[in-house]
């Protein structure tokens, strides 16, 4: 949808919005015959707010295409993601508070573990957020510059952090270190263009150091660089769709994510629970609130499909809070799918469910894959159009035309 046009219809109206994102919730069955693990999972909350919804399929890009997190978070925000092509390591320096200058090459990094020249563990056992505190201090002392490049490094969560190379001349169109599988050796970062030769540089000689510091250190002895990248120019939703945004999130890049189009953070706990304690705090403040589920994809990318079904069900256990506050919309999807079968992101589309007081419910019964291709009103459709959805049924766009 062109921004111009829902520009031209906003109302302004008191209604309110809630988009719930179970982060890579689609899935597989492990068998053949067998059920995916939202149709594996117990949700009778879930089911019954889909049974007076519309329900359908959601597509971040386009179909067979895997999105990565970046693209399909800005899809359901409203921005083509083709378009508005986000650097990962951005959203992670934006995600953990850092602001980033014109000056800035920003990067994601993860603890890995190498054996040989060869990544054992893309993740380094997934460390813990102390330990990861410990490593980027003892990095920071030993690797404050590169040549004539400020280097700025500061911890995320578990494996991740993030690392921003300051100086002039710096610029994105660079390869990643990441092989994104185990038992290969780490990529050399190469410049895609001209511009990028000396980011290319600086970014190797920074895994070097890394290594040389880290080469004692157990499982986190060296680090996988992705999603090198500039601070991009991105209206707000404020601009675009008149909403006061809210976002409630755990990990720092869909903190990035939500900061980058204008939204405000809303500091909770670590827990489900505390998500949506916040959500009911501060239910009064905003127009639009984004609440971001992780579990679900960090289970799904380990194969663990049991544990993946559990966070699900545990979802479900709020579901009824959130339709006692009685907001106007209710959306309940994924961002991608993460089948266990899998362990990573797939191509498959999202469930996607939207309750309102004035939507005509379809047939679907139960909130799952399979129901909401066969029986769901909204078919399968691009999740950029999601916002102008969720906006129509909070009564906030006018009509087009005479």
């Amino acid at each position: 949808m062109d921004f111009e046009i829902i520009k031209s219809l906003l109302n302004e109206v008191d209604t309110k919005i809630v988009l719930l994102v179970i982060d890579g919730l689609g899935g597989l069955p492990m068998v053949e015959g067998g059920k995916t693990e939202l149709e594996t999972a117990n949700t009778p909350n879930l089911d019954s707010l889909a049974s007076k919804s519309n329900c359908g399929l959601s597509e971040a890009i386009s179909p067979g295409i895997t999105p990565g997190s970046g693209p399909s978070h800005l899809a359901l925000f409203g921005y083509d993601p083709l378009k508005y092509q986000i650097g990962r390591g951005v959203l992670e320096a934006l995600g953990i508070g850092f602001e980033m200058t014109k000056r800035d090459l920003a990067c994601r990094a993860n603890f890995a573990t190498m054996k040989d020249g060869i990544i054992t563990d893309r993740r380094a056992g997934r460390i813990p957020t102390e330990k990861n505190e410990q490593l980027c201090k003892l990095l920071a002392e030993k690797i404050g510059k590169i040549d004539d490049v400020e280097v700025i490094i500061r911890p995320g969560k578990e494996h991740r952090f993030v690392v921003v190379f300051r100086g002039d001349g710096l610029s994105d169109g660079l390869t990643e270190s990441d092989p994104q599988k185990p038992g290969l050796k780490p990529l050399k970062i190469e410049a895609l263009n001209e511009g990028a030769k000396k980011s290319a540089e600086i970014a190797n000689k920074f895994i070097e150091r890394v290594n040389e510091v880290l080469k004692d250190e157990r499982p986190a002895n060296t680090a996988l660089l992705r999603g090198l990248a500039k601070h991009p120019d991105i209206p707000s939703m404020k601009e675009v769709f008149g909403l006061k945004t809210a976002a409630i999130a755990n990990y720092p890049m869909y903190k990035g994510l939500a900061r980058l189009v204008g939204m405000d953070i809303l500091e909770t706990g670590s827990t489900i629970e505390s998500e949506f304690n916040t959500l009911e705090k501060n239910f009064a403040k905003f127009d639009f609130f984004y609440v971001h589920i992780k579990k679900t994809d960090s289970y799904g990318e380990d194969g663990n499909f049991e544990a993946k079904v559990g966070i699900i069900e545990e979802v479900d256990k709020f579901i009824p809070r959130l339709e006692a506050l009685k907001p106007e919309v209710i959306v309940v999807t994924g961002d991608h799918s993460t089948p266990a079968k899998l362990k990573a992101h797939s191509w498959h589309p999202n469930p996607f469910l939207l309750y309102s007081p004035v939507c005509l419910a379809d047939k679907v019964q139960v909130f799952s894959e399979r129901e909401c291709a066969s029986n769901g009103g909204l078919g399968r459709f691009p999740a950029t159009e999601a916002i102008p959805l969720m906006l129509a049924h909070s009564l906030r766009l006018n009509k087009y035309g005479a």
